[in-house]
């Protein structure tokens, strides 16, 4: 005999996750097998320890486990949220923003619209620096365009033996 599960018809949908980031990254260790020593944190990431230490000393990072002889243990949730950490620290997000973000994500679902607005207003920032990026790379191409059609003809004299 075969034992299916199954769910009702009439089962609500599953509430949405506040995702950490998107899609993060496979694990070294499955879930319930994840205790990462600082060291292993620091190889993972590419952060540092003293980096760490700071997310947590300031409220970046939420409570870290602590073995029964005081080292920290990090888990695979523990690593979403300094990949999402890392991702806002590219944005140009001010550590004080991120600071406020991660006191809203432990205050709960009631804070669903501060944090979008927060994120929001990030996306804003970020766009803005790629329009400025993308100006950035127009003029670089445009001089790269000049130097390699002024210097086609210096190349095929020198080519040619000056004549």
């Amino acid at each position: 005999m075969t034992v299916m599960q199954t769910t009702p018809a009439d089962a609500a949908p599953p509430t949405p996750a506040d995702i950490c980031s998107a899609p993060p990254r496979r694990h070294p260790r499955p879930d319930g097998q994840d205790r990462y020593t600082i060291t292993e944190v620091v190889a993972f990431t590419g952060l540092t320890a003293h980096t760490l230490r700071w997310y947590e000393r300031i409220g970046l990072m939420p409570h870290v486990d602590r073995s029964h002889t005081g080292q920290r243990r990090y888990t695979n949730r523990d690593l979403d949220w300094l990949d999402l950490v890392t991702k806002l620290r590219l944005t140009g997000m001010p550590v004080a923003d991120m600071v406020r973000y991660a006191g809203l994500v432990r205050e709960g679902e009631a804070t669903y619209r501060e944090r979008h607005e927060l994120l929001e207003s990030t996306r804003r920032d970020v766009l803005a620096r790629i329009a400025e990026l993308h100006d950035t790379l127009a003029v670089l191409d445009r001089k790269i365009s000049f130097y390699a059609a002024e210097s086609a003809p210096a190349q095929a004299n020198a080519a040619a033996g000056g004549r």
